[in-house]
């Protein structure tokens, strides 16, 4: 297919959150016909101001050709392709499905055949970079589907990501592979959250403990994304302390599945729990470091206390 045709195609996206906004937004630079669905009358508003088209339920991206779902999880997935205005039963045969969210693989394989019996092709494609990679179309897409799939969504596979890592011919590869990737990610920023916790508790300054692990072999690229967080007290939530709530528990339900033990992931798993317990799920995922302050009463920057107190 040429990039011409391509960019005649209508693209869908389901859910314009930081990944879903920055996505749509990238593929109407480079010239797609995009209309981005949404229950935020917020978020839709401002990709229309971006220059998109918006519709408030799934099921109105009939028109479509491309539908990419960028939602939270598996329910909202099921909800927005299966229920009673999803977009499943709307699209002609042939149309094709980029699922982008972070779900089981056994789900991600199932969504594929239930798909397939509707003349659908199926992308299982999550993706991973953060807000400011979708917004500039550099994400990293860990996809499998049918070879037909990966020459359909071409064009848009190019626009929204630098790497496209074609790691299979079925759904359930991709999702495999992402939740390997959520369980570093998860453990990363929890370990970096009880490192600063102990450098602070230590007497050290936050800022110094910093600029040291960047420079060492300590360092990951989490401690060096999320630690500024930390040190500015702004938990505004670029991705939330409950999505590795759900993304740590389908790593601890698929090691089940496997009888493969993942002790240092459950760790993790119980700190992000017991941050979300303590009132923090909607906040930064760095705002895990405050079951620290919780429990041992460090002092952190300033601008991070609670409202309420700790």
């Amino acid at each position: 297919m040429s990039q011409h045709d391509q960019q005649s195609l209508q693209v869908g996206v389901i859910g314009l959150g930081a990944m879903g906004m920055g996505t749509a937004t990238v593929l109407l630079q480079h010239g797609f016909n995009v209309t981005g669905c949404d229950i935020s009358a917020d978020a839709r508003d401002a990709f229309v101001a971006a220059g998109g088209r918006s519709v408030a339920t799934p099921a109105e991206l009939v028109h479509c050709h491309i539908v990419l779902v960028v939602v939270v999880n598996g329910l909202q997935v099921e909800q927005v392709l299966f229920g009673e205005q999803g977009v499943a039963s709307q699209l002609a045969p042939g149309s094709l499905i980029m699922q982008c969210a972070t779900v089981a693989p056994s789900q991600a394989k199932q969504l594929g055949e239930r798909l397939s019996t509707k003349g659908l092709m199926m992308l299982d494609a999550p993706i991973s970079g953060g807000a400011a990679k979708a917004k500039s179309g550099e994400l990293s897409v860990m996809a499998s589907g049918a070879p037909e799939a990966f020459t359909y969504a071409q064009g848009v596979l190019d626009a929204m990501a630098a790497k496209v890592y074609r790691l299979g011919d079925a759904p359930g590869v991709g999702s495999s592979m992402k939740l390997v990737n959520q369980l570093l990610a998860g453990v990363h920023i929890a370990t970096a959250a009880e490192a600063m916790a102990l450098g602070i508790r230590m007497g050290l300054d936050p800022e110094v403990i910093y600029d040291v692990i960047t420079h060492s072999a300590g360092n990951s690229w989490m401690f060096e994304n999320r630690v500024p967080h930390i040190l500015s007290g702004d938990y505004t939530p670029l991705s939330a302390v409950d999505i590795f709530v759900k993304d740590l528990n389908i790593v601890h339900q698929t090691g089940r599945e496997l009888a493969l033990a993942t002790p240092v992931a459950s760790s993790a798993l119980q700190q992000f729990t017991a941050a979300s317990g303590a009132g923090f799920g909607r906040e930064d995922d760095s705002a895990v470091i405050k079951v620290y302050q919780r429990l041992s009463g460090i002092a952190l920057p300033e601008a991070a206390n609670d409202a309420q107190g700790a």
